[in-house]
């Protein structure tokens, strides 16, 4: 068989995957710039460029050892990223990466399909086999070098001449249309693995801020305090009855006497940055994952001051909240006595809390963080009696599905969240007599159901659609908890976000300390 230089491995490769694995990056190139005469010619250039770009980073890492290993990982990368990009219109930045990085491997399961196993075939294993086949001619390290530095040289040029010739268009491309960027593959998929790779390893070094070392609980009331913090997931506001949508997804939470938030917002749109975020000092604004990790949330706050706390998780993990907290993982059978088909119920969380409540006489917070309406698999987040909604979408690819098959089984899987919710408030009811009960529900993101032909969530935030950062909120309390509950409910409608839920939870333990804010707390602002 012939042996072909480096070159040849570079240049071949990299037109492949401009070929192939970058269909989402025109069809989005095509929606602003539709192909005609007048556009015919930058959107070639663009295709140029794309392939200068990749043949520039595919050969600065390929030297005599690296080369195939390296075209194979790249090849085996574009095909992965090309079938989630199609499948669910996902960008990935580096959110995404820390939200794929921060996957378990049962949510992994959910994401199997045969499509990705014959597009990984077709786009990254064949070829991969077929660079691994064919015998590779190396020159000697001083020919190689010079061709490395005249493949790198002749493409920056090709690259100036492509942005000169066409510089009106690529003046508009580059200011405007910022976003189209995201979808280059695997260019920018590799640019954020090395970018949020080096945040990790400089978060390593930073010293964490302990905060809240002045927290005291000011008032002593006759009873105690338990309050259920329930963190939702994938849950967008406007799929709940309590909202207005038509179907209904709340009918028992209807007949309890909640308030409900029909204006609360998200700080991310994945689970790893909004589940940090929302428990953090730190506003959407400010808050990024080194500070969020590296500094204490309000329930080491609470924590200090005296509040028992328990995180109880039946999705990934607390995303770095609980590490310094007393936590339970609920999604197995190990801890969780109500699964079914290898799924473990939210309900199944509730067990066995009579026993923490009463071992203590101290004020209490429990999390009871959701598996909720995790997507794309959303046919399996209920149990069988809450198949209501019909017909239901019962595979991963929803793209395969109609948009009313997707939005029952979501809503079927709301439908358990509000039975999951009107558990936990009949759990509250059992110790009113004793202690003020309370409940908090807020979601940590919502979902997209094939809106736009876009699914699941974690775009950027600039660039998530409404139905991604608008989220589920309510809130119960039993009757003599000291709050007042009229003035809430009329204030219930305004906007809020998960910037407010820092000051809330110290302002409903009456927890006194130089990082409380009173304007944001909701039941006291």
């Amino acid at each position: 068989m012939k042996a072909f230089t480096p070159s040849f491995f570079i240049i071949t490769t990299s037109i492949f995957i401009v070929l192939f694995s970058n269909l989402s990056f025109f069809e989005h190139v095509f929606d602003i710039y539709p192909f005609n005469i007048s556009n015919a010619g930058f959107l070639f250039s663009l295709a140029l460029l794309v392939y200068a770009l990749i043949v520039i980073m595919l050969t600065l890492v390929s030297f005599k050892h690296t080369l195939k290993p390296m075209l194979i990982l790249a090849l085996i990368l574009s095909a992965s990223v090309h079938y989630f990009m199609q499948s669910y219109n996902i960008v990935m930045d580096k959110t995404m990466i820390e939200n794929t990085l921060q996957t378990d491997i049962q949510e992994s399961f959910d994401l199997l399909s045969i499509k990705l196993f014959v597009t990984l075939f077709l786009l990254g294993l064949l070829p991969s086999i077929i660079i691994y086949k064919i015998p590779l001619h190396y020159r000697g390290f001083k020919i190689e070098l010079w061709s490395k530095l005249k493949i790198i040289l002749l493409h920056i040029i090709l690259i100036a001449v492509l942005l000169f010739t066409f510089s009106k268009f690529y003046a508009s491309f580059f200011r405007e249309h910022k976003t189209l960027r995201l979808y280059t593959n695997p260019i920018t998929v590799i640019y954020n693995i090395i970018s949020y790779t080096y945040d990790q390893i400089k978060e390593t070094n930073i010293p964490m801020k302990i905060i809240g070392q002045d927290a005291t609980i000011s008032k002593k009331h006759a009873k105690r305090k338990i309050v259920i913090m329930v963190v939702g997931e994938a849950a967008r506001a406007d799929h709940f009855s309590l909202n207005g949508y038509q179907k209904e997804t709340n009918p028992l939470l209807k007949q309890e006497n909640i308030i409900n938030f029909s204006n609360m917002y998200s700080c991310g749109t994945t689970t790893a940055v909004s589940v940090p975020c929302m428990f953090s000092v730190y506003n959407r604004s400010e808050y990024n994952s080194h500070k969020g990790y590296n500094t204490y949330n309000v329930l080491d706050v609470l924590s200090h001051a005296g509040v028992e706390v328990l995180w109880r998780d039946n999705n990934s993990d607390s995303k770095g909240v609980a590490v310094r907290l007393k936590y339970e993982h609920y999604k197995t059978s190990t801890l969780n006595t109500i699964c079914d088909n290898g799924e473990c119920r939210d309900e199944g969380m509730l067990v066995g809390l009579d026993t923490f409540v009463t071992q203590t006489k101290k004020d209490i917070i429990i999390v009871l963080h959701q598996m909720g309406n995790h997507g794309p698999a959303y046919y399996r987040r209920y149990p069988e009696r809450f198949k209501q909604f019909t017909p239901v979408c019962k595979t991963n690819q929803l793209e395969a599905c109609t948009k009313e098959e997707i939005s029952n089984a979501y809503d079927n899987a709301l439908l358990y969240t509000d039975y999951f919710l009107s558990k936990v408030i009949s759990f509250l009811k059992q110790h009113k007599d004793t202690s003020h009960t309370a409940m908090i529900y807020i979601a940590d993101h919502g979902e997209s159901l094939g809106d736009n032909g876009l699914y699941l969530h974690g775009l950027p935030y600039f660039m998530a659609p409404e139905h991604q950062k608008h989220v589920g909120a309510l809130m119960w309390f039993s009757p003599e908890f000291p709050v007042n509950t009229k003035a809430l409910k009329k204030k219930s409608k305004e906007e809020y976000s998960h910037d407010n839920l820092f000051s809330t939870l110290l302002g409903i333990f009456n927890v006194q300390t130089e990082v409380y804010a009173k304007e944001m707390d909701i039941l006291k602002h």
